[in-house]
């Protein structure tokens, strides 16, 4: 005990393990939401709390706001707050029943004339918003938005009239894709590793894989990340590496690496965590409440990613 009678600080977690040292960044830092995902996963915590965390971001109109997604502020449903929501729902085995036919319903109102997800509806005008967040009034359907709320809802078997016209339009935006950029190629990643049709998958994710090569969308060497551009919009440094497009070996896209080039990379991820125990965030940071917020989520993520390919972490 200290002369306070408080108990004494832990040991510095600098030479603990990688889990040991973020736990202590998690408790330090993190909202209620990723404390409970953090024990969850990793603490042997159960799913009822992080549901119970996640309903406080729940709307009336089913779908998800409150600054979810730290990049979009106020209270309004956001189709980027609720597919992160379904994320979370998807990680814990809850992503079924009555709160999904109600995200469904939502998903719905909010849909483009082609049946898909805007990145951004204009109920967020008014609210603030990241820079790079345009807020228009009829804005296009997004692979970005639409891609991973799809392959999310058909791994978990989800039938719902709105998957039709919205697994349509994805087979068509991730199938002509010339030229893209990393996120809208996570986007199509999260898709392909859930759409039904696997054969169609699987040719659609190697012509991606040959896209990805050719355009260096990938940093395949981390110690000479000046090779590897930068796409235009995002932040000097924000990088895309093999691990961010095969979070699991089972992904379509870790096809499109060698074993030497993912090991390359999820080095580089393992290095990557700070002096605090925490992730960076890579992507461009334009308020101070949005950094802190993001990198435990960032932080949960890296364990995930390094754990499902077999790096130790405990």
């Amino acid at each position: 005990m200290s002369e306070t009678g408080a108990s004494p600080l832990p040991v510095p977690p600098t030479a603990r393990s990688p889990l040991f040292r973020a736990e202590h960044f998690v408790w330090l830092t993190a909202r209620v939401l990723e404390q409970r995902l953090f024990a969850h996963h990793f603490l042997n915590g159960g799913a009822d709390p992080v549901e119970t965390a996640l309903d406080a971001y729940r709307n009336e109109d089913g779908g998800y706001g409150h600054a979810l997604e730290p990049d979009l502020r106020g209270p309004v449903s956001q189709p980027l707050h609720t597919g992160h929501a379904l994320r979370v729902l998807d990680s814990i085995g809850r992503c079924g029943g009555q709160r999904v036919e109600r995200v469904c319903r939502y998903l719905t109102s909010v849909s483009t004339a082609d049946g898909a997800l805007p990145a951004i509806h204009p109920s967020q005008r008014g609210y603030p918003a990241a820079p790079f967040m345009p807020i228009v009034d009829d804005p296009p359907s997004e692979l970005l938005a639409t891609g991973p709320v799809v392959g999310l809802l058909h791994r978990n078997e989800v039938w719902h009239a709105w998957l039709f016209r919205a697994t349509d339009f994805c087979w068509h935006a991730v199938e002509s894709l010339e030229k893209s950029h990393p996120y809208e190629i996570e986007a199509a990643v999260a898709f392909l590793d859930s759409a039904p049709d696997r054969p169609r998958a699987e040719a659609a994710a190697d012509r991606l894989g040959r896209l990805v090569r050719d355009h260096r969308l990938a940093a395949l060497d981390p110690d000479d990340l000046a090779a590897y551009p930068v796409a235009p919009g995002y932040a000097p440094g924000e990088h895309h590496f093999p691990h961010d497009y095969a979070r699991t070996p089972s992904s379509l896209a870790r096809a499109w690496f060698t074993d030497e080039e993912m090991e390359r990379s999820l080095d580089f991820l393992a290095a990557a965590q700070q002096e605090d125990g925490g992730w960076p965030v890579r992507w461009r940071q334009w308020a101070p409440g949005t950094a802190l917020e993001a990198r435990p989520m960032v932080t949960i993520e890296a364990l995930r990613t390094l754990r499902a390919h077999g790096r130790p972490i405990g």
